[in-house]
């Protein structure tokens, strides 16, 4: 199980670090008119909420993360695209992303002891 768990937090810090290199040098005006750009970063966002819908409750409920955002994120990039704002993921990716990195980060030292 551990295991599954590690390989899970991994996946959220390999998609997050990508969602950084698409958005390398991009400020918010290039990035809203980039469709592609936009769809990619997208895709990272739904694997996040994907492999944090599938940790394990031991460590959901052993760390204090509001869990249900990247799930509820996740749900609406799903079922909700025609509604989703360029605008809104670019503040996310500002605001939002780095507080979850810093977590994944610290889950996978306490639990696992390294971050890759």
């Amino acid at each position: 199980m551990k295991d599954r768990n590690k390989e899970r937090l991994l996946y959220i810090l390999e998609a997050i670090n990508s969602i950084y290199k698409f958005c390398e040098n991009q400020g918010k005006k290039d990035f809203i008119i980039n469709d592609l750009l936009v769809s990619a970063v997208l895709q990272k966002f739904l694997i996040i909420g994907k492999a944090v819908s599938n940790l394990d409750s031991y460590i959901t409920n052993k760390y204090e993360f509001p869990w249900h955002k990247p799930r509820a994120f996740r749900n609406f990039i799903a079922h909700e695209y025609f509604h989703i704002k360029a605008e809104r993921i670019w503040e996310t990716i500002i605001s939002d992303l780095p507080v979850i990195e810093d977590e994944i980060r610290n889950i996978l030292i306490e639990e696992f002891g390294f971050v890759q």
